[in-house]
C-alpha cells in the first residue's frame, strides 16, 4: 500500500532477487498481466443508465436477476445515508430514492466482491482480508461524504473501494503461480512497488472517472499538499487514517488534523461540526460496512 507512483525502485538486482516481481513487472509493461474484469451486473446497469429507452422499470429487471445485489441495494436504500420516511421494500422503489447514477456506483460497489476470490487457501485469506479492508475503506468514506457538503457517499464507497484494486492482479498471479515465492518479503515488496500503476490500468480499463487515478495514487500519500479543491482521494486518505487508530503500530501515523486534506476538508464543515466527526459516527459506518461485507 504505496503513497507513491514511481518505479524507481524497479532495478534490475531488485527485480532478480524477486521473481513475482519482476514477472508482474513486465506483464503489466507489456500490458499482459490478467486484470479483474468489471462484474457482469455492473456492466449490463451502466449500459442500461446510458440508454435513453430505458426506464426504472427495465433497470430493475436486470438488477433483479441478482437476489443477493437487489437486497443489498434495497438495503442500503433504507440505510442511515439514504433514509426517507417511508420504507423501501422493492428494487423499483429502491433506484427510485437513491437515483439511478448513484444506483450504479453501489450495485459496481457490492458486485466486485467477486473480484476478491483465489484458489488456494493462502492467496484467498489475502483476497478476503484485502475485501474486508477496501469495504470497512468504503464505509467509512461513504460516511464521511455523507457529512461533507459537495461530496456523494456512493462515489466515496465507490473510491474507497477501489483505492487497493491495483493488488488484486498481484495475489491472482501469485495464486496462479504458487512456487514462485521465495518468501512472504515478495509480495509485501511487489504490491508495494506495483499497486498503484496496476491499480491505473484496471481504473482506465473499467472507464472509471479520471479522478479515481488520484484516489489510487495517493490513497496513503499522508502529507500532499497542494492547492488543489478537496476530492475523493482526500477523503479515502482519511478514511485510511481513521481506520488504522487503535491498531498496533498507530503511534507511526500522524493525526488526522495534521494532515493537508483533512485540513482543507474541514474548511467545508460548520463551525458546530466536530472535528472528530467520524468518532461520532461509528454505529453508522458499522452499519454500512455489515452490508458490504
Amino acid at each position: 500500500m504505496s503513497p507513491t507512483h514511481n518505479n524507481n525502485s524497479n532495478t534490475p538486482a531488485s527485480l532478480a532477487k524477486n521473481k513475482l516481481l519482476m514477472d508482474c513487472y513486465r506483464h503489466m509493461q507489456s500490458n499482459n498481466l490478467v486484470l479483474p474484469t468489471i462484474p457482469d451486473v455492473s456492466f449490463k446497469i451502466r449500459r442500461a443508465i446510458n440508454d435513453d429507452k430505458s426506464s426504472v422499470s427495465s433497470i430493475a429487471r436486470i438488477v433483479q436477476i441478482d437476489p443477493s445485489i437487489t437486497a443489498k441495494l434495497i438495503q442500503i436504500a433504507n440505510s442511515p445515508l439514504y433514509r426517507g420516511r417511508k420504507k423501501i421494500e422493492s428494487c423499483p422503489e429502491a433506484l427510485t430514492r437513491l437515483g439511478l447514477k448513484t444506483a450504479q456506483d453501489i450495485i459496481t460497489t457490492v458486485a466486485m466482491k467477486s473480484v476478491f476470490n483465489a484458489k488456494s487457501p493462502l492467496i484467498r485469506q489475502k483476497m478476503t482480508a484485502l475485501w474486508l479492508h477496501s469495504s470497512y475503506i468504503a464505509s467509512i468514506s461513504a460516511v464521511f461524504a455523507h457529512k461533507i457538503p459537495g461530496f456523494d457517499p456512493d462515489r466515496a464507497m465507490l473510491a474507497g473501494l477501489i483505492h487497493d484494486i491495483g493488488i488484486v492482479p498481484i495475489l491472482t498471479y501469485a495464486d496462479n503461480h504458487p512456487d514462485i515465492m521465495a518468501n512472504p518479503r515478495d509480495l509485501i515488496d511487489t504490491v508495494r512497488q506495483l499497486r498503484a500503476d496496476i491499480g491505473i490500468q484496471i481504473i482506465r480499463q473499467w472507464d472509471f472517472p479520471d479522478d479515481f487515478e488520484d484516489v489510487v495514487i495517493n490513497a496513503e500519500n499522508w502529507f500532499r499538499h497542494d492547492k488543489n479543491p478537496s476530492n475523493y482521494a482526500d477523503i479515502v486518505m482519511i478514511s485510511q487514517l481513521h481506520s488504522f487508530i487503535g491498531k498496533v503500530g498507530v503511534k507511526k501515523i500522524p493525526k488526522i488534523d495534521d494532515l493537508p486534506a483533512y485540513k482543507k476538508l474541514a474548511s467545508h464543515l460548520n463551525a458546530s461540526d466536530s472535528i472528530n466527526i467520524l468518532d461520532t459516527a461509528k454505529d453508522e459506518i458499522e452499519h454500512i460496512w455489515q452490508m458490504l461485507a
